[in-house]
């Protein structure tokens, strides 16, 4: 699905979106976690087109050491690229060891393999969050539009939990378009996507069960092999993309 006709109005317009978010709200600059997959890296080469501070991270845990190397060859072109972009490598897999060997061996929980994925996810936002914090800059999102919207296919307070969100209204296929524009490495825009939190290596298209083209037209449209898929995704999602349900008191509730 591919909606956009001029890429070069699409990445001036995020870019000046970025910098006007910048300056309307007392920050010092943005975080974003690079995975070594097309959404960060073209989140990235955003940030660092607004010539404003970026810090960029990339976080290790147990992660293959090509999808690695990709992700850290990307920041470092980028902090090549220009003066206002900083990087730094925090490996979380002693970290992640630590408190999961505290619950099962410990505490006797039993192991659960999505538990042990979504803390992944949660230990690198909180992470970013600590970054973020000590510089004064915010997280900046990597969800693309059928992952935020459609499927809710992140990890809720792990690579949920941001501050903007610059790429969310882009379908998968728009980003890496974009990205191609961007100049992104080539092997980033080819790579399988994965969310990188399975040991066995399996791919976004390998627990959704359809491919990303097909989920954006099922969206887009309401047709195509995958309508279901995402009707699926969506209901059982639906605790991700709607605000926390909050109990609420009657005006005058004392007076009954």
């Amino acid at each position: 699905m591919n909606r956009i006709k001029n890429y070069e109005k699409l990445k001036i317009r995020i870019v000046n979106w970025l910098k006007d978010y910048y300056s309307k709200n007392n920050i010092r600059g943005f975080v974003v976690g690079v995975s070594g997959g097309i959404d960060s890296a073209v989140v990235s080469t955003l940030c660092c087109e607004t010539e404003l501070p970026t810090y960029l991270l990339t976080l290790p845990l147990h992660t293959k050491k090509e999808t690695f190397k990709l992700s850290n060859e990307h920041c470092f072109n980028l902090v090549m690229k220009s003066k206002n972009v900083s990087h730094a490598s925090v490996d979380l897999s002693s970290t992640y060891d630590a408190l999961i060997h505290e619950f099962y061996d410990n505490y006797k929980f039993t192991h659960t393999k999505l538990a042990n994925a979504n803390t992944k996810a949660r230990l690198r936002m909180t992470t970013l969050y600590q970054a973020a914090g000590c510089l004064g800059h915010i997280v900046v999102g990597t969800g693309n539009k059928v992952e935020d919207y459609g499927i809710g296919f992140f990890t809720k307070y792990g690579d949920g939990g941001v501050d903007i969100a610059p790429i969310a209204d882009l379908y998968k296929t728009e980003v890496r378009e974009l990205g191609k524009y961007l100049g992104v490495d080539q092997r980033i825009i080819d790579a399988k996507p994965t969310d990188g939190l399975w040991e066995d290596g399996r791919t976004d298209e390998d627990q959704i069960g359809a491919t990303y083209e097909e989920l954006e037209e099922a969206m887009e449209n309401g047709r195509g092999p995958s309508v279901d898929i995402l009707k699926k995704f969506n209901k059982q999602n639906q605790h991700k993309m709607k605000p926390i349900p909050t109990f609420k008191l009657r005006k005058n509730f004392w007076l009954i």
